[in-house]
């Protein structure tokens, strides 16, 4: 298995059940947090719990790595959430299929950003596929999928919870077809690509002038990484400060608001939360509950208003020039 990604320990571990798991390739061990103290992945740290071998290259592609790969003589090789694109010549050394699990419902949502994007778009379901590898990005010919409902409540960080769930499932089906000569692969419907992209923090600065529907899916689908922010007015730095913002979210999507009220308009401002005017041709706003300032901790909105003035007429999102 080829894998690095929280997401993939599930469908590691039923491997493991199956007693044919015979290696780990994850990515090298990263400086993580403030004191950047070197850390595994959580994935190699089960591996080796397990008695699993696990490899670490840097490159897969590097010489040593696929001679490492190729002295296995792996009949299957199953890649999820690895990080590294694979050369030909690494998708060529097992002698049965080199598959992928995607946390989508292929090809829609292909690329990094798969569990987020299904969430943002308002898709009705999404799931786990798995797919032969190739060189294109998670455009291989699909041998099975397996779908769950949104239900319009997930966060990406739920949604991450209950795929890593299925994934031993969809891979369980998909091996058995490949076992007994079964699998009968579709080719990907081009035309119904989308792409999903890696997500950097400056992706989650929230657009007021989106309707409330769309605000309130992005609060979801950007948490916890790579969450979702805002401006707003400081009195004491005569600056703007930005605020960070926490799912659940009240969305009201046909509110109706003063003549007077433009995206990012402050409603209301109290211990039930901050009510923020959204744009689009039907508007709508969203309340806020929980949320974040510079400096402090995640608070909820009575203790977030017993230290801070964000008058109802504040507009945030606007950056202060200078």
């Amino acid at each position: 298995m080829m894998a690095t990604g929280d997401i993939a320990i599930p469908a590691m571990n039923s491997l493991v059940c199956s007693g044919e798991l015979v290696a780990l390739f994850t990515q090298p061990d990263r400086p993580v947090g403030r004191h950047q103290t070197l850390t595994p992945p959580r994935i190699k740290v089960c591996a080796l719990e397990q008695g699993i071998p696990v490899f670490q290259p840097e490159r897969m592609r590097d010489a040593e790595a696929v001679a490492q790969l190729r002295d296995l003589k792996p009949d299957l090789v199953v890649v999820m959430a690895y990080g590294q694109i694979l050369s030909q010549e690494v998708i060529d050394i097992p002698s049965l299929a080199c598959i992928n699990a995607h946390a989508s419902l292929l090809p829609r949502h292909r690329g990094a950003a798969c569990i987020q994007a299904a969430i943002e778009a308002g898709d009705d379901e999404t799931g786990i596929t798995i797919m032969h590898v190739v060189k294109k990005l998670d455009a291989g010919d699909i041998i099975c999928s397996n779908s769950i409902p949104l239900r319009g409540t997930e966060t990406a960080e739920s949604l991450h919870d209950d795929l890593a769930l299925l994934a031993p499932l969809a891979l369980a089906d998909a091996v058995e077809q490949l076992r007994n000569g079964s699998a009968d692969p579709v080719e990907q419907d081009e035309s119904l690509m989308t792409y999903a992209p890696k997500l950097m923090r400056a992706h989650g600065l929230i657009d007021w002038s989106l309707p409330a529907l769309q605000v309130s899916r992005k609060i979801r689908a950007y948490h916890s990484w790579p969450g979702t922010y805002t401006t707003y007015p400081s009195v004491k730095s005569g600056g703007d400060k930005q605020l960070k913002i926490f799912p659940p979210i009240d969305c009201f999507p046909r509110l109706k608001k003063p003549v007077d009220a433009v995206p990012g308009m402050v409603l209301e401002a109290g211990p039930d939360g901050m009510l923020v005017s959204c744009g689009g041709p039907r508007g709508g706003a969203i309340r806020i509950s929980t949320m974040q300032p510079p400096g402090a901790r995640k608070m909820n909105a009575e203790s977030f208003f017993a230290g801070h003035k964000i008058m109802p007429g504040t507009i945030l999102g606007i950056v202060a020039e200078g």
